[in-house]
């Protein structure tokens, strides 16, 4: 009935216009042929209606496959009017494509420019700060000391994010995938937080196996980052963080859980989208940017790892990363 309707649309002024042509013959021929038999009209009218209900099903059944390539056309990703029947304004179409192209192109290559340049900064920065962290160990006020080596383990940790962030915003996130150690990696997210791990009195627990997966390391650190600073911003008064890897059937699990704050039921299933910063407001001791998990989801599909995470208000808070076989596990 929908392709009845659209054929209707799209023919009707020739319908309208061939029934027309017909009642016009048929009025001619009644009124100043009167000599010639009527069953010659008929016949006439007979042959030349079923040559049009032929010529008319063979364009609706023409019309029906373009309408069905158009919204298969419709449902994919890429650009679809090159491959389309001919239509009206094509070549229009294609001029607007190729100008929009153009347009997207100059704003990729800014949009590249400028996480060149950012990428360029972090590396810069991290001269000078790498030099204010030796000059901290001088500083004989202990007080000071800390106070101020806690300040630039903040920025050091920032920086690093803001590094690995800007190289995820693109399409052209650099990944090597490679047989990986996961408690190497796993060392090296907690020696990148050890500092505010020690200030938090964090009592830290590592079980893992002898667990190899393919995967990214340096992105999987990342991701280990984000989880552990989210751990330690959000530790209450007795903090603990514990880090486990089993094998499933067809999967290498990697548990990090913490026994902090928690999170609502109802925040659960939000917390991986972007922006969203919960609805417990965290009791104004620190502003969230809701970006963090945002940011960890987006690494996961790229690595093609699935990210699931269960948590109870007031008692834990636990995030799994599972590697599956061929997306992430050792193949046999």
């Amino acid at each position: 009935m929908k392709y009845l309707q659209v054929y209707w649309r799209k023919r009707a002024g020739t319908i309208m216009l061939v029934t027309a042509l017909m009642i016009f013959f048929n009025l001619y021929y009644w009124l100043l042929t009167k000599d010639i038999p009527i069953k010659y009209q008929n016949y006439f009218n007979l042959l030349l209606l079923v040559s049009l209900l032929i010529l008319f099903f063979f364009d609706f059944f023409a019309l029906l496959q373009a309408e069905r390539r158009k919204e298969a056309g419709m449902q994919s990703n890429d650009v679809v009017s090159t491959e389309l029947p001919a239509f009206e304004n094509q070549d229009i179409a294609l001029h607007d494509i190729e100008i929009l192209k153009a347009h997207l192109e100059r704003r990729s290559e800014e949009n590249r420019d400028l996480q060149d340049y950012v990428a360029r900064w972090c590396h810069e920065i991290k001269i000078p700060l790498a030099a204010a962290l030796l000059m901290d160990e001088k500083i004989r006020d202990e007080q000071l000391r800390g106070d101020l080596r806690g300040q630039l383990e903040r920025i050091n940790q920032q920086v690093r994010s803001m590094l690995l962030g800007c190289r995820l915003q693109g399409d052209w996130l650099d990944l090597k995938i490679e047989k990986t150690d996961l408690r190497e990696c796993v060392n090296l997210a907690v020696k990148n937080n050890q500092f505010f791990l020690i200030q938090k009195n964090f009592t830290l627990e590592i079980h893992m196996e002898d667990h190899k997966v393919y995967t990214d390391p340096s992105w999987l650190v990342y991701i280990l980052d984000q989880l552990f600073s989210n751990a330690i911003k959000y530790a209450t008064e007795q903090p603990c963080l514990i880090i486990r890897s089993e094998k499933a059937e067809d999967a290498v699990i990697l548990s990090v859980e913490d026994h902090g704050e928690g999170i609502l039921e109802s925040d659960i299933r939000r917390v991986f989208e972007k922006g969203f910063t919960g609805s417990n407001h965290h009791n104004g001791k620190y502003k969230s940017t809701g970006m963090g998990l945002y940011m960890v989801s987006r690494v996961a599909e790229k690595l093609e790892h699935e990210i699931r995470i269960e948590s109870k208000v007031g008692e834990y808070t636990r995030v799994l990363v599972v590697f599956r076989r061929y997306g992430g596990l050792q193949k046999d």
